[in-house]
C-alpha cells in the first residue's frame, strides 16, 4: 500500500508498504480521505518540536472499515463510514483523572506524535472509530477539525447572552464560529483576509472585522456598546491576537486560547487582575465534540465545498504542501484522496 510520508522538512515522499494487521479489538479502516492540518504543514516547514522524522502526517480521516478484529463489538462491521479520533490517552495522568482525557499529558495524536493516516489502510482501536450513515467522506474529513472549534466554544461556557469574538478564521476558527452561531450567541469574526471573513458571515457571523484596515480594540467597542466581547476565542496563533484578546475582552469576560504563538508574550498583567478574566487553554476535543459536529454537519447547513481548497492524488502531495507553505493564509483545507469511487 501506499504511505505519504515527510522524511524529512521540506520533503514529502510516496512509500510503499504493507498493508498493517490487526489484533483482536483492532479495525483495519480503508481510507478514502484525509486532510492536511496546520500541524502538518508545520512538520513540513520544520517548526513542529513535536515531531521526529520521518513521519506519516494526517489525523483528519474519512474510511471505511475493512476488517473487524474477533472482540470487536457487533455494532461495528465491514462496509460502515468512519471518521476516527485520533488521540491517545493514558487513564492516569491528573487530565484523565479529571475527565478531560483530549488535554492527557501523555497524549499521542496521530501523525504528530505517532505516525498517521495518510497511507491506503490504517489499524486502529474499535473504540476510536465514530460511525455514521448520514455524512459524506468529505463530510467525515471535515469533522476532527471543526471539533477542535467546538470544544473551544464549550471551554468559553458561551451562551445565546454572550457576543462572542473569534479572532482568526481558519477552519478550526470557523468551527468555533459555527458552534457559538449555534448556541445562539451574537459573533463577531476577526481575520486579515476577506474571503475567510465572507464565509464566516455565510456562517452565520453577525459582524466582521478585517484587522488589517481597521482598529480591532475601537471596532470591537463600537459594536458591544463600548464594553468588548464576552468571550473571545484566539485562534491564529499571533502575539498581537493574544494581546488584543486581553485588552478587548469585556470585564469579567473569558478568553479562549487555541493557537499555538510563536514566541512567548509579554503582558499587562494588571488586566488580568483589573477585568478579574477568566483565561482557558482549549485543547484538541472529547467525544462529545465529535458528535456535536457530526449532528451538526447532518442537518446540511454547512456546504463542505466551502471549506475544501483543493482535493489531490497521494503522488501530488508535495505538490499541494508546497502551494499551502507559500501563501499558507490563501488555503483553506487540503484533502488527500486515496481511491476514486
Amino acid at each position: 500500500m501506499q504511505s505519504i510520508q515527510i522524511t524529512k522538512p521540506g520533503e514529502i515522499n510516496i512509500q510503499e508498504a504493507s498493508i498493517p494487521e490487526i489484533n483482536a479489538e483492532e479495525l483495519l479502516i480503508k481510507i478514502k480521505y484525509v486532510g492536511f492540518c496546520g500541524s502538518d504543514l508545520s512538520s513540513y516547514q520544520g517548526r513542529n518540536p513535536m515531531v521526529n522524522y520521518p513521519i506519516i502526517p494526517g489525523h483528519e480521516v474519512a474510511g471505511t472499515i475493512e476488517k473487524t478484529g474477533k472482540t470487536v463489538p457487533d455494532h461495528l462491521s465491514a462496509g460502515q463510514t468512519v471518521t476516527v479520533i485520533p488521540y491517545t490517552s493514558c487513564g492516569e495522568c491528573p487530565s484523565c483523572r479529571n475527565g478531560r482525557s483530549n488535554a492527557c499529558q501523555f497524549n499521542q495524536t496521530l501523525g504528530v506524535q505517532r505516525d498517521g493516516a495518510m497511507t491506503e489502510y490504517i489499524a486502529i482501536p474499535w473504540q476510536k472509530a465514530l460511525v455514521t450513515q448520514n455524512l459524506s467522506m468529505k463530510e467525515l474529513a471535515l469533522t476532527e477539525p471543526l471539533t477542535v472549534g467546538f470544544h473551544a466554544a464549550s471551554r468559553g461556557r458561551i451562551t445565546a447572552n454572550d457576543t462572542v469574538s473569534v479572532l482568526g478564521c481558519g477552519i478550526i476558527g470557523i468551527g468555533a464560529i459555527i458552534r457559538s452561531v449555534d448556541l445562539g450567541a451574537s459573533v463577531i469574526a476577526v481575520d486579515v483576509d476577506d474571503s475567510k471573513l465572507r464565509l464566516a458571515e455565510k456562517l452565520g457571523a453577525k459582524f466582521t472585522i478585517n484587522s488589517v484596515n481597521e482598529n480591532l480594540d475601537q471596532r470591537l467597542k463600537e459594536l458591544t456598546n463600548n464594553n468588548g466581547p464576552d468571550v473571545i476565542i484566539e485562534a491564529a496563533g499571533q502575539s498581537s491576537t493574544y494581546l488584543a484578546a486581553i485588552e478587548s475582552v469585556a470585564f469579567t469576560g473569558r478568553v479562549v486560547c487555541i493557537g499555538y504563538a510563536k514566541e512567548d508574550i509579554a503582558f499587562a498583567t494588571k488586566l488580568f487582575v483589573q477585568k478579574e478574566i477568566d483565561i482557558m487553554g482549549s485543547r484538541n476535543a472529547n467525544s462529545e465534540d465529535f458528535i456535536q459536529v457530526m449532528e451538526y454537519l447532518a442537518k446540511g447547513k454547512l456546504q463542505v465545498e466551502d471549506l475544501i481548497s483543493m482535493v489531490v492524488k497521494p503522488e501530488k502531495s508535495w505538490e499541494a504542501m508546497k502551494i499551502w507553505a507559500s501563501d499558507p493564509g490563501k488555503i483553506f483545507k487540503i484533502l488527500v484522496e486515496f481511491y476514486d469511487d
